[in-house]
C-alpha cells in the first residue's frame, strides 16, 4: 500500500515538473523554397550575400511557469549557410549565375531581419506559440535600388509542450514561406536581369 502511494506520488510530482519547467532549445531548421520561379535571365553573373540582422540569437521563451529557462535559439552559423544555399538555387532558378565576387554584377543581398518564437506568458502549460520570421532583400544593379521586406507568422496550438523536433520543423516552416515570399517578388529578378 505504501509503494503504490509513494509511486503515485512520484508520478505526480514528475507529471508537475514537466508542467513547470522546461528545458532550452537550440534550433536547427531547415529552410526550403518553395516555389517554381520563372526565369527571366540569362546566366549573368549576381552576387548574393545573406546576413543575419538578428538582434539576438534567441527566437523567444517556450514559455511555462519558468520562462527564462526555456529560451529558443537559432544559431546565425547554423542557419546562415542554410539560407545561402537556398538564395543562390532561388537566384539560379531565375536564371542567373550566382557568384561570390564579380566586378560591377548586380547584387542581392538577403538580410534575416526578424525570427521570432512567442508562447502566452500565463499558465503551466504550454498550448500555443506565435512563431514569425522576416526577410529584408536589397538590390542593387548600377544606378537601380530595390529594398523589399517578406514576413511569415504561424499560429500554432498544441495538446502538450512541443518538442526540440516540432519546433524545428515550425521555425523551418515559417522561415521557408517568408524566404519563398521574397523570391516571388518579380521586381527582384526585373532589377537583377537589366
Amino acid at each position: 500500500m505504501l509503494q503504490r502511494l509513494l509511486f503515485g506520488l512520484i508520478a505526480v510530482t514528475s507529471l508537475t515538473l514537466a508542467g513547470c519547467a522546461h528545458s532550452p532549445q537550440q534550433l536547427s531548421p531547415q529552410p526550403k523554397l518553395n516555389a517554381q520561379l520563372a526565369p527571366v535571365g540569362h546566366g549573368q553573373p549576381v552576387v548574393v550575400k545573406v546576413v543575419d540582422g538578428r538582434a539576438s540569437q534567441t527566437l523567444g521563451t517556450r514559455g511555462g511557469l519558468y520562462p527564462e529557462t526555456s529560451a529558443i535559439t537559432v544559431a546565425g552559423n547554423d542557419i546562415l549557410p542554410k539560407l545561402q544555399a537556398q538564395a543562390e538555387a532561388a537566384v539560379r532558378l531565375l536564371g542567373f549565375t550566382p557568384t561570390p565576387n564579380a566586378y560591377n554584377a548586380p547584387q542581392l543581398t538577403v538580410t534575416l531581419a526578424e525570427l521570432k518564437y512567442q508562447s502566452p506568458k500565463e499558465g503551466m502549460y504550454v498550448t500555443e506559440a506565435t512563431i514569425g520570421a522576416t526577410f529584408k532583400a536589397d538590390v542593387a544593379n548600377a544606378n537601380r535600388r530595390y529594398s523589399g521586406r517578406y514576413g511569415a507568422s504561424l499560429d500554432q496550438r498544441f495538446g502538450m509542450a512541443p518538442n526540440q523536433e516540432t519546433n524545428t520543423k515550425l521555425v523551418g516552416d515559417v522561415l521557408s514561406d517568408a524566404l519563398t515570399r521574397l523570391f516571388k517578388d518579380q521586381a527582384i529578378g526585373q532589377i537583377l536581369g537589366e
